[in-house]
């Protein structure tokens, strides 16, 4: 157990985004030094408005042990500079950087695999060539289940689907659910490589690795757009009056919400004490879930603002229908771990961040 171990570098990729910068502010207060990897992709994925660079000032501003590089994870020899100057310093690698849209993927699905995939083992081979003992966590996504889950027995309430009460799911998918032959989205595929491959590393080479499947992650610092960031995104059309598109499944589909604090600090639970090559589902699960018209009721209570929405009937190809982690092996491993968020916390303070900003 590393429990009493000093931290001393921690290095994070995407730490301009939503969970890299959560790491940011969770790791400043525990290691000497944490590096930020971020190239601010996520302008180029979803323009102006999907620009990290605010974020990045704001980090830099507030911790004094946080030094960033303007790097791209496709790029192994820039990456290995990192490595090797730093080398067995590194105790954790936190890999958030993505292509996070599952739309955007079909644009160009050649640069969604190069970053997701290829991204993700430039890392776990430097990591396997220079310090093979961290940890080494990947931030990966439900949409690994493709669209699987919507073949479960669901049924249709006044504003939300469910599943039926009888079945082994009922308290939440779990880690059991299959992977194969089902429509993952081009950017489902690419982050089951991911996934797969950091699983690899841990069972063949005995990196410490632990993969994160999570379902809608969402906090304060997000740069929320149409394409992802649901939550957030939905928040910004209230408070800024415009028209959000609810796609199809008559806006009943229902989305888990993890807040990003809760998500870095189960990092921290299982980097105290890791596992190798571990998967587990994470997401706000029963405690924190929601429809997209629940949530926009929810939203227009918290806000006093009428969200204008139009309902297109076709929903986007691989969309989950309901989707709710069973988180019960995660908390298993790790007893102490508690939520400090639900959903109305979350509502809250993404708005009060916003109406600052």
């Amino acid at each position: 157990s590393r429990r009493n171990f000093i931290m001393r570098t921690v290095l994070i990729t995407g730490s301009n985004g939503l969970i890299g910068s959560a790491a940011v502010s969770f790791f400043a207060k525990k290691a000497q030094l944490i590096i930020g990897i971020d190239n601010n992709m996520r302008k180029h994925f979803f323009g102006e408005n999907g620009d990290t660079k605010w974020n990045e000032k704001n980090l830099r501003n507030k911790f004094k042990n946080f030094v960033s590089h303007n790097i791209d994870i496709r790029n192994f020899k820039d990456l290995k500079t990192i490595f090797k100057k730093y080398n067995s310093d590194i105790d954790l690698i936190i890999h958030a950087a993505a292509q996070p849209s599952h739309d955007w993927a079909m644009n160009d699905p050649i640069l969604d695999f190069e970053v997701n995939a290829n991204g993700t083992l430039n890392l776990l081979q430097l990591t396997n060539l220079y310090c093979n003992n961290a940890v080494f966590i990947f931030t990966s996504t439900n949409k690994v289940y493709g669209d699987r889950p919507n073949t479960l027995p669901l049924l249709e309430l006044e504003n939300r689907w469910e599943i039926a009460p009888a079945h082994i799911f009922s308290s939440g998918i779990d880690e059991s659910m299959n992977i194969d032959n089902t429509t993952h989205s081009l950017f489902g595929a690419s982050k089951v490589a991911a996934d797969i491959m950091t699983q690899e590393y841990g069972k063949y080479f005995g990196i410490k690795t632990g993969i994160f499947r999570a379902g809608c992650l969402t906090g304060p610092h997000h740069s929320g757009v149409k394409l992802h960031g649901f939550l957030s995104y939905l928040i910004k059309c209230a408070i800024h009056d415009t028209t959000y598109i609810i796609n199809g499944y008559k806006g009943k589909q229902v989305r888990d919400n993890l807040h990003s604090y809760d998500l870095i600090n189960m990092f921290w639970h299982f980097y105290q004490n890791p596992k190798v090559g571990e998967v587990y589902n994470v997401g706000g699960g029963r405690h924190s879930n929601c429809s997209i018209l629940e949530a926009i009721e929810q939203i227009q209570i918290i806000t006093g603002k009428k969200i204008k929405n139009k309902y297109k009937n076709e929903h986007r190809k691989g969309d989950h229908i309901w989707w709710i982690s069973n988180i019960d092996k995660f908390r298993n491993h790790y007893p102490d771990w508690e939520f400090s968020y639900d959903l109305k916390k979350i509502i809250s303070e993404i708005t009060s961040e916003m109406l600052d900003r």
